[in-house]
Parts: C-alpha cells; structure tokens; sequence
C-alpha cells in the first residue's frame, strides 16, 4: 500500500505525511510491517531502521523498486 492509500483507509486521504510519522515511531515493526508503505511514485520512501534496510526487506518479499 502507499502512504495515501492507508490515509484513505483511516479516513483521511489527505493524511498521507502523518501516516509518514506514524509509521516511522511504530514500536513494533515486526507486528506492524510498516516497511511495506511506500510511496505513491513507486519510490520505498523512508523508514526508521534506514532505506538500504527497507529496500532489502522488501526484496526479500518480491517487491523490486526503482
């Protein structure tokens, strides 16, 4: 899903930079997958633990990003 996707989801998809920061305090990234929120261009975005990080989880999950 996109960051607006989930905002849109929660009922607000204008949200989509607050989703951001949500995502990026989640203390519990192993129950909550917030590495699997990317951008609308397709691009991952950012995540807490860096982006080579997210970049490798989600390749380890089929996802190729640009």
């Amino acid at each position: 899903m996109t960051y607006k996707q989930v905002a849109a989801a929660a009922g607000n998809p204008k949200a989509a930079r607050a989703v951001g920061n949500i995502l990026n305090k989640n203390p519990n990234p192993v129950k909550v997958p917030c590495h699997r929120v990317i951008r609308s261009d397709g691009d991952i975005g950012g995540y807490a633990f860096g982006k080579k990080k997210k970049a490798n989880l989600l390749k380890k999950e089929g996802y190729n990003s640009r």
